[in-house]
């Protein structure tokens, strides 16, 4: 499901009429072992309980490997332009994020899915534009907590 707004105007009047927006989900996704791995080999962070399943067995106590908590936050962005699309802008920014957090860890051969909702949005001074401020959820299918929530800053230029 996509959330649409034709301008970045529209995208503030629906915060400021209707407050918090359920913006969507994006489709659930398998974290596999290749993933993980090339996350690893992309950030240089090889520690043994993403990249070992063997030894994630014997010494994890998930007893298996583990996405990092930053790849579970790049899935964040992968899904957004599916989630949210603010139409005849100029471009589209990432400006940022107020806060994350990863509560629950994501095990490899997991599904997770992104969730989104509007939580504020506000004019950027001189009228150039929009800051929305996205509350993004990372569920783990089967999992009561999150694996992931952050408060993405996003700007919509005119």
């Amino acid at each position: 499901m996509t959330t649409k707004f034709s301008t970045p105007d529209e995208l503030l009047a629906a915060f400021e009429n209707d407050g918090e927006v359920h913006l969507g989900y994006g489709p659930w996704l398998e974290i596999t072992q290749e993933r993980v791995n090339d996350f690893a080999e992309a950030t240089g962070d090889h520690q043994w309980i993403h990249i070992d399943p063997a030894r994630a067995k014997e010494e994890s106590p998930y007893g298996t490997t583990i996405a990092h908590g930053y790849l579970t936050l790049s899935i964040t962005n992968m899904y957004m332009s599916e989630i949210l699309k603010v139409e005849n802008i100029s471009m589209g920014i990432n400006y940022g994020a107020d806060k994350v957090r990863f509560p629950a860890p994501v095990l490899v051969g997991s599904k997770v899915r992104v969730g989104a909702e509007l939580i504020g949005a506000e004019e950027i001074a001189g009228g150039a534009g929009v800051q929305a401020k996205i509350k993004i959820t990372v569920e783990v299918e089967g999992q009561e907590k999150p694996a992931c929530v952050v408060e993405s800053l996003s700007r919509y230029m005119k």
